[in-house]
């Protein structure tokens, strides 16, 4: 038995490295987080086929599995890549091809690359002082708070009761206030629904979760992505930077802080790339093995980014450098469809550990 990534995975991951290396680096994120589009690298990784993995061959996708969107998901992080991919390319698949063949149409067109659909889960995962939303007669009433992707054409809305909604961004009905966050290569906004037509996507809550889980694995992907790169330009750091005369690196202090980074990250791969396997194949294991997954890369990477920046001492907080992005990503994806203590509480309620 073979425990790794297949071939065709590799040259995925290969493929992905290979466009975000000549076409995400570090100034082109500035550039986005200063103002600026992420059109362009839509537009090239629509040509890979990254909107399409999850989607079925017979709407135009190429039929993959959440572990080849969990590859993708850590080169996006590794590049701290400014992209709609988790709501576009792996949530709102994943709930309208359970939908049954009511949304082809639309599928096709997020295979294409010509829609794109944001994500509006938080109300219905803990929702947050008067924030909420309430779906009555096909309309939608209330609030969402960080939804992503201030660009989406459409949005994907979970009210309080787990039910599942469709709504375009141009509705009258719907207002976007864009939200300041420690993020700046992804842009959230404040939905706020009055009277706004809403499609009905599913009222299966078992949807909603296969949704949620597959978005809390691509987040750790994310996360786990982003943490590499910082552990890499740490050790990188520590090779060239000198003090008395000699590499930080060869400090045995500095050594057993890049150690203890990699130590505590590299087994998280395994993690992930089990999830990913897991919510194709292991459905009675997906669920709990997606929050644990979410929640232990979140505090792996908080030690990781806290590290790294160590290593680089003052440096690390200049923005030369630019840690601070993947800092502040790994951040971000810290809350993102729920903190550590509250998807851990999940966890247990699933096994049956407490109520």
């Amino acid at each position: 038995m073979q425990f790794g990534l297949s071939e065709e995975q590799i040259l995925l991951l290969d493929n992905v490295n290979r466009f975000l290396d000549d076409n995400s680096p570090l100034d082109r994120v500035r550039a986005y987080a200063d103002g600026g589009d992420d059109a362009d690298i839509w537009a090239g990784l629509t040509e890979l086929g990254v909107p399409a993995l999850l989607i079925p061959e017979a709407q135009g996708g190429i039929g993959l599995d959440p572990l080849d969107a969990a590859i993708v998901a850590e080169s996006l992080g590794a590049h701290i890549t400014p992209s709609p991919f988790l709501g576009t390319a792996v949530m709102a698949p994943t709930a309208l091809v359970a939908s049954g063949g009511k949304y082809d149409d639309l599928l096709a067109e997020i295979a294409a690359g010509t829609h794109r659909v944001g994500i509006a889960f938080s109300e219905a995962i803990k929702r947050r002082n008067d924030a909420q939303v309430e779906a009555r007669d096909g309309r939608l009433f209330g609030k969402s708070l960080f939804a992503f992707d201030a660009d989406a054409d459409s949005y994907l809305v979970a009210d309080q009761k787990q039910h599942l909604y469709l709504v375009a961004a141009d509705d009258p009905g719907l207002t976007r206030t864009h939200l300041t966050t420690v993020d700046k290569t992804r842009r959230t906004v404040e939905l706020t629904y009055d009277n706004a037509a809403a499609q009905s996507v599913s009222t299966d809550v078992r949807v909603f979760e296969s949704v949620l889980d597959i978005g809390r694995v691509a987040i750790a992907a994310d996360t786990m992505g982003a943490a590499q790169n910082m552990l890499d330009q740490a050790v990188e750091y520590a090779k060239q930077r000198e003090q008395f005369n000699r590499p930080i690196g060869s400090f045995q202090a500095v050594k057993h802080m890049c150690a203890e980074m990699a130590a505590q990250l590299e087994p998280c791969r395994s993690m992930v790339w089990f999830a990913g396997h897991a919510l194709a194949e292991l459905p009675e294991e997906a669920r709990v093995t997606a929050c644990h997954t979410k929640a232990h890369l979140a505090e792996v990477a908080q030690f990781v980014a806290k590290t790294a920046t160590e290593v680089h001492g003052g440096m690390g907080f200049t923005d030369l450098v630019g840690l601070h992005y993947w800092f502040k990503r790994c951040g971000a994806n810290r809350q993102w469809l729920g903190a550590p203590e509250f998807v851990r509480q999940e966890a247990a309620v699933l096994q049956g550990l407490t109520d």
